[in-house]
């Protein structure tokens, strides 16, 4: 599971670009960055950009070209918990995972990702995000 839209506020739907990524495998929902003209995982605290629409079984040679949406403050998403989310309330900023830009911790120190609504609280569960 990744970041999959879940609603957007004015009910359109996110159109597609086609951009440069690094040497990454990349999987649908994933959360990326532009980093040196390149898009990139988004890890931590990094603020996503743009969510892949692509997945591939081996990694890109960089500079491919990725289908992708850019990330609104009105989309919502849902999102794999890679922790549980018991001590997380609404409104909190939780982090990206650290290495997959597949889900979000429960850690809330310069958290990204707004929380929505939680789901399913547990490990593995899902929770609703959106990036303001």
């Amino acid at each position: 599971m990744a970041f999959l839209i879940h609603s957007v506020d004015d009910g359109r739907i996110p159109s597609w670009e086609y951009l440069p990524v690094s040497a990454i495998t990349p999987k649908v929902g994933m959360a990326l960055v532009q980093t040196s003209g390149n898009l990139a995982i988004a890890t931590g605290t990094n603020k996503p950009t743009y969510i892949s629409m692509c997945e591939r079984q081996t990694a890109c040679t960089a500079g491919d070209l990725i289908p992708v949406i850019r990330v609104q403050p009105d989309i919502i998403f849902e999102a794999l918990n890679s922790a549980a989310m018991t001590s997380v309330n609404r409104g909190d900023k939780v982090t990206l995972h650290a290495s997959n830009g597949l889900a979000i911790t429960a850690t809330t120190t310069s958290g990204v990702a707004e929380v929505v609504e939680k789901l399913d609280a547990t490990s593995s569960g899902y929770t609703l995000v959106r990036f303001p």
